[in-house]
């Protein structure tokens, strides 16, 4: 199948839907990337151009090719430890201040980008290696993102090796098992840290109120894709759900300067919601 061409009107209708349904701003520069990104989805469907593919994603009821239009266009690129400052505080001083908590009380942490996993799966293996084993039962961790594609990935947790291998060895050895045969060349994050982590499809922009607060939430690289707009409403919904004197992680490219919120920064893109 040859490349299709997007007219501007073709263009204008997916960047709407991304933004109504996601928060996701593609400006006109993006043309080739949606284009490309598009492709294989046109040919496992068979559509003769975007004006087919834009009808069946209007006549789709069910909402799965909008889902799947998502998955296609959501850039998702992650590696263990990225931004590694951030687990240094979450092991050196979150984890001390989650042990203050209620006796016995669980200790919610949500990771609301979680791409492919390894985000998440760092998150556990830092809370593992720093709190107590009599603590670790009640670790509760909810990992979530837009893209069934990748959380499918996450849920496997099974990675190249080179993905893994600038990691300590004794942190290899607890934490992951090497394939063999036919998984050679592959490393999988071990039951016991996996087990952790609970993955759920969540869209930033329809999230609200959970069942109970988190104690702690990483949400990085995600609202570097948001206008300012978005970004409050994401910000907002955030705050909502963090407990008292509970921590927000967003990356070291983002900002919260002219986002209206009542958080205190109290490290490099480190945040905490008044203890109330």
């Amino acid at each position: 199948m040859e490349s299709q061409a997007l007219s501007d009107r073709q263009l204008q209708t997916i960047v709407k839907l991304v933004y109504d349904h996601a928060g996701i701003t593609l400006h006109s520069g993006k043309r080739e990337l949606i284009v490309a990104r598009l492709q294989k989805r046109m040919r496992q469907g068979s559509f003769a151009d975007f004006n087919h593919y834009l009808k069946h994603l209007e006549d789709d009821k069910s909402g799965e090719e909008l889902i799947t239009l998502l998955d296609c266009i959501s850039t998702n690129h992650t590696s263990f430890f990225r931004e590694e400052q951030h687990f240094r505080i979450l092991g050196e001083r979150v984890a001390p201040w989650l042990l203050s908590r209620p006796a016995h009380a669980p200790l919610r942490g949500w990771c609301a980008a979680s791409s492919s996993g390894e985000e998440p799966y760092t998150i556990a293996i830092t809370l593992l290696d720093h709190l107590p084993e009599a603590a670790h039962a009640r670790v509760r961790l909810m990992a979530s993102d837009i893209s069934t594609r990748v959380l499918k990935k996450a849920s496997a947790a099974v990675y190249p090796l080179e993905r893994v291998s600038g990691l300590p060895k004794e942190m290899l050895r607890k934490h992951f098992e090497r394939g063999c045969g036919p998984q050679e060349g592959q490393a999988r994050v071990k039951a016991a840290t996996r087990k952790l982590v609970e993955f759920r499809r969540i869209n930033l922009l329809e999230g609200s109120r959970f069942e109970a607060p988190f104690e702690f939430i990483f949400c990085r690289n995600v609202m570097i894709y948001f206008d300012k707009v978005v970004q409050q409403r994401v910000v907002s919904m955030l705050e909502k759900n963090l407990a008292p004197g509970g921590w927000l992680f967003i990356a070291h490219s983002e900002s919260l300067n002219g986002i209206e919120h009542s958080l205190q920064n109290v490290a490099p893109a480190v945040f905490r919601k008044k203890d109330s």
